[in-house]
């Protein structure tokens, strides 16, 4: 079963765009991603701008991987990236404990699928899935916490906690180090993990990947490795030195320019914002310097450069110097991580969310002024998994989804109504009527008698319906008591479908699946994800 995103809320209208009517935002995007006459070009135009990193890029990932015993597809991808004709179909997330939200797998899962599907369709060329550790990222909110459903089909959030001086500047994401706190986030886990048969091994595994000393990027690697690795996903791991080297061009070039970059970054976001939204504040450089007190955005002050919110300054050749020095100090922002990305991968597509489709509307200028061939957008799967305990509830009171996802509590009222057989909104909508129609009338007769009379008739007619409203509120309060057990089975439906009123998606970490119906069932997911839909998927989970 298949649900138009257009019917679920939430969604930006330049992503329904992008995906259903490409014609209005041809403007902001280079290539539609539908358009397959189209892949050749950029393929032809990706594979000759990528001499200056192929050979480094392939030691480097061979180097990432020691200590790992990658699966001979993995080995033949890495191997591949020297050839000319080896492409990459790219996707990365924040390093979200324990894996993050599902998406995050449904982006790896699309990524490994289309890279096989272009395998078979293009013979000229070679495609390979890469995933891009995004490290670099310094919001550690985003990523210390997961949620789960709990036994009452409510939501709990289990949060990692870590005391750091600096609240507001915590670094690189990816080089903190799990502390002796990590214990409290496993005993939290447990807690609220129902015990199956598996629990032991599940959490035994996942113990020997996030451990007190390992960082969040080693952790998640390994976790990443050990699901994905079968299928020859290669993961990257944009931090290494080498490639920080390959980039101080690009770095460079964002300090000497940022001028015109921006310029034309807060033209495009100006249009953007005529009929749409921009996704991303355009800051005047893009990048940000790390030391060890944190990662710092630069910023333009006069004929000089400063940290964010420090007192330290750069004259050009000051900062240029550094670049030249020390690359491995610098890292992109938001905006200047695509251009980053695929200035080292011969990316020919990227698979995003929402969200990244959505600003790289604004990115793409970039592409032109580095000089880069900018890959086709590939919009990610997107799914809800319905267990067999839930698929009952939706069958026993034949809950249509869409109306589910698009307002739960109308739908709610639609069922209680059509098991008492008898709609609280049409009792109360005939009485309203009935009344008008009476009210109506007695106000026609007083005015024979005085026109004060008929105006006082006017108020009591508000203090009627007022009342009316009163009781109508009072009378579902009522009909919810006499259904409550129906109710409490259709928000078993909604807490599992829309966990805190979003996508289960964005909300539920893949261990809640896995402890109940054992990883080798999760990972069935994979054949049942459907890639070239482009519409959100229901997958039953027998």
């Amino acid at each position: 079963m298949y649900i138009s995103f257009s019917d679920i809320p939430g969604n930006h209208n330049l992503f329904l765009d992008y995906l259903y009517e490409f014609e209005n935002v041809k403007d902001f995007y280079k290539t539609n991603f539908r358009d397959k006459e189209e892949y050749l070009k950029v393929f032809k135009k990706v594979s000759d701008s990528h001499d200056h990193s192929r050979e480094t890029l392939s030691l480097a990932l061979k180097d990432q991987y020691i200590g790992f015993n990658p699966s001979a597809k993995t080995q033949k991808n890495i191997s591949s990236l020297n050839e000319k004709k080896t492409l990459a179909v790219v996707t990365g997330q924040q390093l979200g404990i324990l894996g993050g939200p599902l998406y995050t797998f449904y982006k790896i899962i699309t990524a490994i699928k289309l890279a096989a599907f272009l395998s078979e369709r293009y013979d000229e060329y070679y495609f390979l899935p890469i995933f891009w550790l995004e490290g670099d990222d310094h919001d550690f909110n985003e990523v210390r916490g997961i949620n789960l459903i709990n036994d009452v089909n409510g939501i709990n959030k289990i949060s990692y906690d870590e005391e750091l001086i600096d609240e507001d500047n915590k670094g690189s994401v990816g080089n903190l180090k799990f502390k002796e706190s990590l214990e409290a986030f496993y005993t939290e886990l447990e807690k609220n993990l129902r015990n199956t048969e598996f629990t032991s091994p599940l959490l035994e595994k996942i113990k020997s990947f996030y451990k007190t000393g390992v960082t969040f990027k080693a952790a998640f690697k390994e976790l990443i490795f050990w699901l994905f690795d079968q299928y020859g996903l290669v993961i990257f791991d944009p931090q290494d030195a080498k490639m920080k080297e390959l980039l101080k061009p690009i770095f460079k070039k964002e300090i000497i320019d940022f001028r015109t970059h921006t310029e034309k970054l807060v033209s495009t976001s100006a249009k953007l914002e005529e009929v749409y939204h921009a996704q991303v504040k355009v800051r005047p450089i893009n990048l940000f310097y790390s030391n060890e007190e944190g990662r710092y955005l630069i910023e333009p002050v006069d004929n000089e450069f400063r940290l964010k919110r420090k007192r330290r300054k750069f004259t050009l050749e000051e900062l240029l110097s550094l670049i030249e020095s020390e690359p491995a100090s610098f890292s992109p922002n938001v905006l200047l991580r695509p251009i980053c990305q695929d200035y080292i991968l011969p990316t020919s597509f990227y698979v995003g969310g929402p969200s990244e489709i959505s600003y790289f509307a604004q990115v793409m200028p970039l592409y032109d002024f580095y000089k880069i061939e900018s890959p086709i957008l590939y919009p990610r799967s997107s799914a809800t998994i319905i267990e067999k305990n839930i698929a009952s509830v939706i069958e026993k009171f034949d809950i249509n989804l869409n109306e589910m996802f698009h307002d739960p509590e109308k739908l709610k009222q639609k069922i209680m109504d059509s098991i008492s057989k008898t709609s609280v909104d049409e009792i109360f909508s005939n009485a309203s009527n009935q009344i008008e129609v009476v009210l109506d009338q007695l106000k026609e007769k007083l005015f024979e008698f005085d026109k004060t009379m008929s105006d006082a008739g006017s108020k009591y007619k508000q203090k009627i319906f007022h009342d009316l409203d009163v009781l109508k509120e009072k009378t579902i309060e009522a009909q919810k008591r006499k259904y409550e057990t129906t109710l409490r089975q259709i928000d078993k439906v909604a807490n599992v479908i829309l966990p805190n009123s979003v996508l289960q998606e964005r909300e539920i970490n893949f261990i809640y699946f896995a402890n109940k119906y054992g990883i080798d069932n999760v990972k069935n997911i994979f054949d049942e994800l459907a890639i070239n839909k482009f519409e959100h998927q229901i997958i039953n989970l027998i």
